[in-house]
């Protein structure tokens, strides 16, 4: 009996210790890192209201036609944000966020050639983004699920 209430002592020594010593982090779930809302709610509408705007590489306002780089930097320009001018420089000042995770406002990218992102449009929710797709062309929304584009999408990017 003796040697069965010391076992029983150092196993709860064995378990309880570590998480007294770490605070219990062990429960603790991991999460994503939060969204501003009211921002990332005004960057879906101002991007919204940018569709039909035509396509102009380099372009960066609405007078001028936009790129899909430029698109995302006016939009976010417009809250007080600055972003970097190029879809590559984009993803890699986003928090990255995987597609079942995507939220209005966040960022996708995609991969259209070579093996560098070269793509960026904004996600509007219901795996619809808004983007300036290429010349002759202007803003326009499209699904996340069109094969197109499903086959080419790297990630998200939370900015806010």
């Amino acid at each position: 009996m003796r040697f069965c209430a010391k076992y029983i002592r150092f196993t709860l020594l064995l378990v309880v210790l570590p998480l007294v010593h770490t605070g219990c982090s062990i429960s603790k779930p991991v999460s994503q890192p939060q969204q501003d809302l009211a921002k990332a709610s005004q960057v879906v509408d101002i991007a919204q209201d940018l569709v039909g705007t035509p396509y102009k590489y380099g372009g960066l306002t609405p007078k001028t036609g936009f790129d899909c780089s430029g698109l995302v930097y006016y939009t976010h320009r417009r809250l007080g944000y600055t972003l970097p001018r190029t879809s590559y420089a984009q993803y890699r000042a986003t928090t990255p966020i995987k597609r079942a995770q995507l939220a209005p406002g966040d960022l996708v990218f995609f991969r259209i050639r070579r093996n560098k992102i070269s793509h960026v449009g904004i996600y509007l929710g219901d795996d619809r983004f808004v983007h300036a797709p290429s010349s002759g062309k202007s803003v326009t929304i499209n699904s996340l699920d069109e094969p197109y584009w499903d086959r080419r999408f790297i990630r998200g990017g939370r900015v806010f």
